[in-house]
């Protein structure tokens, strides 16, 4: 039977030769191509993101919307109609940048947050981080990731919101570029506040007891003109104000803060949470182990 058996030895030789000879060649092509290999690397992680918030989007893109036309019956609809005009506007047009923007906060911050300590708890971030890949293309992916689900959230919140009342963006670059540069600082600030995190409850704890108070003292419901000079300066301290007021001077043309201060304190937020964040990518603090 051996005799009749057919010769398959240099079969078997052949793929392997073959794998040996392409491997090296395929991992010297990747490796010499290195903006090649970022670019599926921050294609990969984004895809990852964006499926993640879609495939349970009752979670994440329905309650925001929800919320929002709660705000706007209760305070724009009930007692904004026994509220004179503020800043010019009628109360319920004054009050829907604020709800919008603070849709983009929340929901660009917790996406990181949650995304990226869960990379962390289930390991996968080291091979990440151990692999050819730039940390800097891996901050780029999640950021963007929470950016992405963040403007959804605002576009869905704003198309309720337009079914209640009927307003035009003044200057829709303006109101875009507002809309962006606030959900990569809180994309940023979420992956922070990841990487410290040792469990699932400390990632609650920064949207719950900072994000939530300081977005309802950022002006969304009312002007800081209405308040005592002692106050109006105490609440220039709080960054969400110029985010919030940037954002409804792009939709109404009216603002308690000067833009101009609104994108430098953007720039600025920015420019120190990415060097953070990317320090600590770099040096693996509450990643290695």
């Amino acid at each position: 039977m051996n005799s009749s058996e057919p010769d398959v030895s240099g079969l078997k030789e052949k793929p392997r030769e073959a794998q040996t000879t392409q491997s090296p060649a395929q991992m010297n092509a990747t490796y010499q191509q290195p903006l090649l290999l970022n670019w599926i690397a921050y294609r990969t992680i984004v895809r990852k993101e964006i499926r993640r918030f879609l495939r349970i989007w009752v979670q994440t893109i329905t309650p925001p919307a929800i919320n929002a036309v709660l705000y706007l019956l209760i305070f724009g609809g009930l007692i904004g109609s026994r509220i004179r005009d503020m800043g010019g506007v009628p109360y319920l047009d004054f009050i829907m940048p604020g709800i919008i923007m603070m849709g983009i906060i929340i929901n660009s911050y917790a996406n990181v947050s949650s995304s990226f300590f869960s990379a962390k708890f289930q390991r996968n971030i080291e091979e990440m981080l151990v692999s050819p890949v730039s940390n800097y293309t891996i901050l780029a992916g999640f950021v963007t990731g929470g950016v992405c689900r963040g403007l959804l959230v605002g576009l869905v919140v704003s198309v309720v919101a337009l079914g209640i009342t009927q307003i035009a963006p003044v200057s829709i670059l303006l109101t875009l570029l507002v809309a962006v540069m606030t959900a990569v600082l809180f994309s940023l600030g979420g992956l922070i506040n990841a990487v410290y995190a040792r469990n699932f409850d400390e990632i609650s704890i920064i949207p719950n007891f900072v994000l939530t108070p300081l977005t309802y003292l950022g002006g969304i419901f009312y002007s800081i003109n209405m308040l005592p000079e002692f106050w109006q300066g105490v609440s220039r301290f709080n960054p969400i104000l110029y985010m919030i007021n940037g954002f409804r001077y792009g939709i109404l043309g009216v603002s308690d803060i000067p833009i101009v201060q609104t994108f430098i304190v953007l720039l600025a937020f920015i420019a120190v949470f990415a060097g953070i964040a990317i320090f600590l990518l770099n040096k693996g603090v509450g990643i290695k182990h």
